[in-house]
């Protein structure tokens, strides 16, 4: 089974990632687009918490008796602004209707209704940048271990034309804690222009997984384990909004050793 799944050939914008299509247990994901005015329905399964999160244009939320209007201020997944997104427990219902065309992701993992639902405000979310030279890269932290969720982990990065990203590669796929922990992956990727591509590889020690993918805008790799970096070729950015989720809800993760030499570097 590929890693790479490739978006929706009709409409680019839709790609759904299940634990039933990923053969794994924790992580699902999908990305949607709505048509200015539309209004939908999505509810999550009775056992599954899911994170909505706001790429682009502006939409209405509702999820039981709460409502959030306007949620959105950014165009594009590229532009220098957090996006917002919305919690919500299993079993729940988001109401959404976009006052513009939007683009929206939806991340699911195992829960049992601990949390209520809550809008997670894109000017509140940390981001940062990692890395230095052409590996640097922009984060921002959408769900993180310091927000409330049961299992879910959610975060997006920017990394600019000709720099690498994920890198050096890390994995977290051995139940070590505090050293490495067990997560699930996923990538969303975007590019920017969107003819572009993206390069990613998934390999573990033993290589038993070792998958090398050019990924298009709109597609997404599943890291079932394994290191994963990306790279982007020159005059093309590349944007990915990463899900984790795995038996706890902590990323701890171990780099390459063949590759972790150039952190040493001054």
């Amino acid at each position: 089974m590929s890693l790479l799944v490739k978006a929706h050939p009709a409409q680019a914008d839709i790609v759904t990632v299940t634990p039933e299509s990923a053969h794994w247990t924790h992580v699902g994901f999908a990305a949607s687009a709505l048509k200015a005015a539309q209004s939908v329905d999505i509810a999550l399964p009775a056992d599954r918490e899911g994170c909505l999160v706001i790429l682009k244009g502006t939409v209405d939320v509702s999820v039981g008796s709460m409502t959030w209007s306007a949620l959105g201020t950014r165009q594009s997944v590229f532009d220098d602004v957090a996006p917002d997104a919305v919690y919500a427990p299993p079993g729940s219902v988001f109401h959404l209707k976009a006052h513009d065309h939007a683009e929206l992701a939806l991340a699911s993992a195992p829960a049992t209704g601990r949390y209520p639902a809550r809008l997670i405000e894109g000017t509140r979310m940390k981001r940062s940048v990692r890395g230095q030279g052409s590996n640097t890269r922009y984060v921002c932290d959408i769900l993180p271990e310091t927000e409330l969720a049961e299992s879910l982990l959610v975060v997006e990065v920017v990394t600019p034309a000709g720099h690498s990203s994920s890198y050096p590669p890390h994995k977290h796929d051995t139940d070590a804690l505090p050293e490495e922990s067990v997560l699930e992956e996923t990538y969303y990727h975007r590019i920017d222009p969107p003819q572009g591509f993206a390069f990613q590889r998934v390999y573990t020690d033993e290589r038993d997984i070792d998958e090398s993918m050019a990924v298009g805008d709109h597609d997404v790799v599943m890291v079932p384990r394994g290191y994963h970096p990306v790279v982007m070729p020159h005059g093309y950015r590349g944007y990915y909004l990463n899900v984790m989720a795995g038996p706890r809800r902590e990323w701890h993760f171990r780099n390459d050793p063949a590759h972790e030499w150039m952190l040493q570097r001054g």
